[in-house]
């Protein structure tokens, strides 16, 4: 098997999966969520477009009115599906503006005009001349979706990057770190697509194949890793949603007292009981960066002060003490059978925990089981 052979199989095999991916996406819980559909799509005009480049190279279409020629610039709409995913993901997509109306009509014409290309040529020439003039035409229209593409790429960071105060609920829910780093991934692949470009007319359109070999390879992985990526946190936005609705109604039902008896107790003991309320009243321990010093801002005490009052009376650390108040949270999520199906993650984050390792781990200190073998061991 040389090269060539190889990165053929590469392509057949990616284009393969994209597709079973995006069956899954689709069937999946949240497959009919506005921005799951948009990376599915997005999945599955990169798996087409590698599926019709294999197709094209082993001749797959040859002889079959003229088709062995036409390529449809799926990579046209690739960038434009993105956008929209990230628009409804966000929750923003009725403040932005709508590219897929403008991208749409623009595919539309390139596939109009590459086939009145290859009609009008068919017959024109040698088969040399024929497959010269194509690539010629086909590198023009590249370079228009490259521009195109690079467009909304560049557009769909900067409001990721520069209008926070548009999606600040979604913040409370996801960190947002794993699409930054679908950006620098796709930064790899538009720096790929454009040294392949680059090769591609420096020798003068013929030889070229080698220089998308690389690029094609990045787009199997943008596949892979927006597939899972975009599923697993798309879920655990959707079930954190849930689970803080229903904290929230929880909360509401809660009629917590404050009638505290005044007749033994200390002045630090007072102040400990107060401070116990209001944490638990405010669910202030749901919040993941929640620190000693938030704390103390805002009950007006030193953060010495606080310390040396925590410690005293509930005999353990703040971390501990508000990671055991996270932990008990927990309990009662992974307990309730209206969380049944959710995933651990989900649960431990909306807990207040940073992290699914962070609440693995505090959960095991304090119980001395995992939240999946205490939940077994409960139902």
């Amino acid at each position: 098997m040389n090269i060539s052979d190889f990165f053929n199989l590469f392509l057949i095999v990616s284009a393969v999966i994209g597709f079973g991916l995006s069956l899954f996406m689709f069937f999946s819980k949240y497959g009919k969520d506005k921005s799951l559909l948009f990376l599915n799509l997005m999945i599955l005009t990169i798996s087409l477009n590698n599926f019709q480049s294999w197709a094209l190279e082993r001749n797959l279409f040859q002889h079959k009115f003229m088709l062995d020629y036409i390529q449809i610039p799926w990579h046209f709409l690739s960038a434009p599906f993105f956008y929209a995913f990230l628009m409804n993901y966000l929750d923003i997509a009725g403040k932005q503006k709508k590219l897929l109306p403008y991208f749409i009509p623009v595919f539309l014409i390139l596939c109009a005009a590459q086939i009145s290309f290859v009609v009008f040529h068919s017959g024109t020439g040698t088969k040399e001349e024929l497959n010269y003039a194509y690539e010629r035409y086909t590198s023009i229209e590249e370079v228009i979706s490259l521009v195109g593409s690079l467009f909304a790429f560049i557009y769909s960071y900067i409001i990721l990057r520069y209008k926070e105060n548009l999606f600040q609920k979604i913040l409370s829910f996801d960190n947002l770190k794993w699409i930054y780093n679908f950006f620098r991934l796709t930064s790899l692949a538009y720096l790929l697509w454009i040294f392949a470009l680059v090769i591609k007319f420096s020798l003068n359109f013929t030889g070229f194949l080698f220089s998308y070999y690389p690029l094609r390879i990045s787009t199997t992985i943008i596949i892979f890793y927006l597939g899972y990526q975009g599923l697993k946190y798309l879920t655990i936005l959707k079930e954190r949603k849930d689970i803080r609705s229903g904290i929230e109604e929880d909360n509401n039902k809660e009629n917590l007292s404050n009638n505290v008896k005044e007749d033994y107790r200390s002045k630090y003991e007072e102040q400990f009981l107060n401070i116990d309320l209001y944490i638990k009243t405010n669910k202030k321990f749901l919040q993941p960066k929640y620190t000693l010093q938030n704390l103390a801002k805002e009950v007006g005490l030193g953060a010495s002060t606080l310390s040396a009052i925590i410690n005293n009376n509930a005999k353990k650390s703040f971390i501990d003490y508000i990671n055991e108040m996270r932990v008990e949270q927990a309990k009662r999520l992974l307990l309730n059978p209206k969380y049944e199906g959710y995933t651990i993650a989900s649960i431990g984050l909306e807990s207040g925990f940073n992290s699914k390792s962070a609440f693995y781990d505090v959960f095991k200190k304090h119980t001395l089981h995992t939240p999946l073998a205490f939940k077994k061991s409960k139902l």
